[in-house]
Protein backbone atom coordinates (compact mmCIF):
# COMPACT_ATOMS: atom_id res chain seq x y z
CA UNK A 1 0.00 0.00 0.00
CA UNK A 2 1.09 3.57 -0.69
CA UNK A 3 -0.33 5.85 1.97
CA UNK A 4 -0.39 9.59 1.30
CA UNK A 5 0.86 11.44 4.38
CA UNK A 6 -0.64 14.66 5.76
CA UNK A 7 2.71 16.46 5.42
CA UNK A 8 2.08 16.64 1.67
CA UNK A 9 1.65 20.23 0.52
CA UNK A 10 2.61 22.44 -2.39
CA UNK A 11 5.05 20.55 -4.59
CA UNK A 12 5.88 18.01 -1.86
CA UNK A 13 4.22 14.60 -1.91
CA UNK A 14 4.96 12.59 1.23
CA UNK A 15 3.97 8.95 1.32
CA UNK A 16 4.57 5.75 3.23
CA UNK A 17 5.14 2.44 1.45
CA UNK A 18 3.78 -0.53 3.37
CA UNK A 19 4.33 -4.12 2.28
CA UNK A 20 4.69 -5.09 -1.37
CA UNK A 21 3.38 -2.37 -3.68
CA UNK A 22 0.86 -3.46 -6.29
CA UNK A 23 0.04 -1.76 -9.58
CA UNK A 24 -3.31 -0.74 -8.09
CA UNK A 25 -1.49 0.89 -5.16
CA UNK A 26 0.68 2.90 -7.55
CA UNK A 27 -2.25 3.89 -9.78
CA UNK A 28 -4.21 5.08 -6.73
CA UNK A 29 -1.52 7.62 -5.78
CA UNK A 30 -0.63 8.58 -9.36
CA UNK A 31 -3.33 11.32 -9.60
CA UNK A 32 -1.70 13.06 -6.64
CA UNK A 33 1.66 13.06 -8.42
CA UNK A 34 0.07 14.25 -11.67
CA UNK A 35 -1.80 17.09 -9.90
CA UNK A 36 1.45 18.43 -8.43
CA UNK A 37 3.22 18.04 -11.77
CA UNK A 38 0.52 20.13 -13.46
CA UNK A 39 2.25 23.14 -11.86
CA UNK A 40 5.56 24.53 -13.07
CA UNK A 41 7.67 23.94 -9.96
CA UNK A 42 8.30 20.20 -10.33
CA UNK A 43 7.79 17.68 -7.56
CA UNK A 44 9.65 16.68 -4.42
CA UNK A 45 9.03 13.35 -2.74
CA UNK A 46 9.37 12.07 0.79
CA UNK A 47 9.22 8.28 0.76
CA UNK A 48 8.93 6.56 4.15
CA UNK A 49 10.21 3.05 3.38
CA UNK A 50 10.33 1.66 6.92
CA UNK A 51 7.77 -1.07 6.12
CA UNK A 52 8.41 -1.37 2.36
CA UNK A 53 8.81 -4.92 1.01
CA UNK A 54 9.22 -4.32 -2.71
CA UNK A 55 7.25 -3.87 -5.91
CA UNK A 56 5.07 -6.23 -7.87
CA UNK A 57 6.37 -6.45 -11.45
CA UNK A 58 3.69 -4.30 -13.13
CA UNK A 59 3.91 -1.64 -10.43
CA UNK A 60 7.70 -1.49 -10.86
CA UNK A 61 7.25 -1.11 -14.61
CA UNK A 62 4.68 1.69 -14.22
CA UNK A 63 6.84 3.46 -11.63
CA UNK A 64 9.81 3.33 -14.01
CA UNK A 65 7.71 4.63 -16.91
CA UNK A 66 6.47 7.49 -14.70
CA UNK A 67 10.05 8.32 -13.68
CA UNK A 68 11.21 8.41 -17.29
CA UNK A 69 8.26 10.56 -18.38
CA UNK A 70 8.93 13.07 -15.59
CA UNK A 71 12.72 12.72 -15.49
CA UNK A 72 13.43 16.45 -15.26
CA UNK A 73 10.38 17.26 -13.12
CA UNK A 74 11.45 15.34 -10.01
CA UNK A 75 13.58 17.76 -7.98
CA UNK A 76 14.24 16.01 -4.66
CA UNK A 77 13.64 12.61 -3.14
CA UNK A 78 14.02 12.08 0.60
CA UNK A 79 14.13 8.39 1.44
CA UNK A 80 13.34 7.72 5.09
CA UNK A 81 14.37 4.45 6.71
CA UNK A 82 17.26 2.81 8.50
CA UNK A 83 17.58 -0.44 6.53
CA UNK A 84 20.05 -1.48 3.86
CA UNK A 85 17.30 -1.32 1.23
CA UNK A 86 16.74 2.36 1.92
CA UNK A 87 20.45 3.11 1.76
CA UNK A 88 20.94 1.18 -1.46
CA UNK A 89 17.84 2.78 -3.00
CA UNK A 90 19.11 6.26 -2.18
CA UNK A 91 22.60 5.57 -3.57
CA UNK A 92 21.35 4.06 -6.82
CA UNK A 93 18.68 6.70 -7.38
CA UNK A 94 21.13 9.53 -6.70
CA UNK A 95 23.53 8.14 -9.30
CA UNK A 96 21.00 7.64 -12.09
CA UNK A 97 18.49 10.44 -11.57
CA UNK A 98 18.74 14.18 -12.08
CA UNK A 99 16.93 14.64 -8.76
CA UNK A 100 18.84 15.25 -5.56
CA UNK A 101 18.32 12.05 -3.54
CA UNK A 102 19.20 11.63 0.12
CA UNK A 103 18.58 9.01 2.79
CA UNK A 104 17.43 10.01 6.25
CA UNK A 105 17.12 7.82 9.32
CA UNK A 106 13.76 7.35 11.00
CA UNK A 107 15.00 9.64 13.78
CA UNK A 108 15.73 12.36 11.20
CA UNK A 109 12.29 12.26 9.58
CA UNK A 110 11.65 15.93 10.49
CA UNK A 111 14.90 16.93 8.79
CA UNK A 112 13.90 14.90 5.73
CA UNK A 113 10.58 16.71 5.59
CA UNK A 114 12.25 20.12 5.91
CA UNK A 115 14.87 19.31 3.25
CA UNK A 116 12.38 17.88 0.76
CA UNK A 117 9.92 20.71 1.30
CA UNK A 118 12.43 23.47 0.49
Amino acid sequence: MLQLLPESSGNLVAFKAIGKISDEDFKNILPTFEAVLAGDSGISLLADLEHFEGWEWQAAYDKTAFGIKHWGDIKKIAIVGDGQLEGLSAKVADRIMQADVRQFSLEDRAAALEWAGN
